[in-house]
């Protein structure tokens, strides 16, 4: 029977930690942090695993509700001039089980404003940015077909940021540059709030995450990782 894991309530509690984001508040309304949105979403990352196993066995959804792959409400006040302490959104990343950050990772985000769903690798240092583009140089065809499918393109938008020139060291002229300027290798689906809510969601999710399965172990196999 198909399960429900995010309701109404889970992003009415995000709505009104936006108008009130101080340590009293959450204090107050802690169970039901825990009740209404972090059970949920471990839930959710449990029943994810399974399905990403399928993909890959390298790829280990953890449903621990610290250190696992939610990531804590807490914001990170210590570089921000913005100090509300906590984030109105929850999230979680799915990294390959052989090498954290920067690996690419399968994401998902859910606050009141966006259901997200992202793979791929965002924001990756020098390194693995030259891995993956000497991969794409390559294995050309390998790498089209990954973001060429007709199954990728009907679910996922390639996303993030740009070189506004060639990389250094590589052939400007190159057919594809306009990749190879890319600064993330990463690309996002959106979903509706009514559909975070169905029991159809882990399933839209999970088919969303295989049809991205070829783009992501492009990436993992560019990284020198076991797809």
């Amino acid at each position: 029977m198909p399960k429900s894991y995010f309701t109404p309530r889970f992003f009415e509690f995000f709505e009104e930690l936006g108008r009130n984001n101080n340590r009293e508040w959450f204090q107050r309304n802690k169970d039901r942090y825990e009740s209404e949105v972090r059970d949920p979403m471990l839930a959710f990352i449990a029943d994810l695993g399974p399905r990403l196993h399928k993909l890959s066995r390298y790829y280990v959804a953890d449903p621990r509700p610290s250190g696992g792959s939610m990531f804590r409400i807490y914001r990170n006040l210590r570089f921000s001039r913005d100090k509300t302490p906590y984030k109105t959104n929850t999230a979680a990343a799915i990294h390959h089980s052989n090498s954290g950050w920067p690996s690419p990772a399968f994401y998902i985000s859910l606050s009141p404003n966006e259901i997200f769903g992202g793979v791929g690798m965002w924001h990756p240092d020098a390194d693995g940015l030259g891995k993956v583009r000497d991969a794409i140089i390559a294995k050309p065809a390998v790498w089209k077909k990954a973001i060429g499918s007709r199954e990728f393109t009907s679910r996922f938008e390639l996303m993030g940021e740009k070189l506004s020139r060639p990389p250094k060291g590589y052939d400007p002229d190159h057919p594809l540059i306009e990749d190879l300027k890319r600064k993330d290798f990463v690309a996002g689906a959106n979903f509706s709030r009514k559909e975070a809510c169905s029991g159809a969601f882990l399933d839209q999710f999970s088919k969303a995450c295989a049809a991205s399965g070829p783009f992501v172990k492009f990436l993992t196999e560019a990284m020198g990782l076991k797809w």
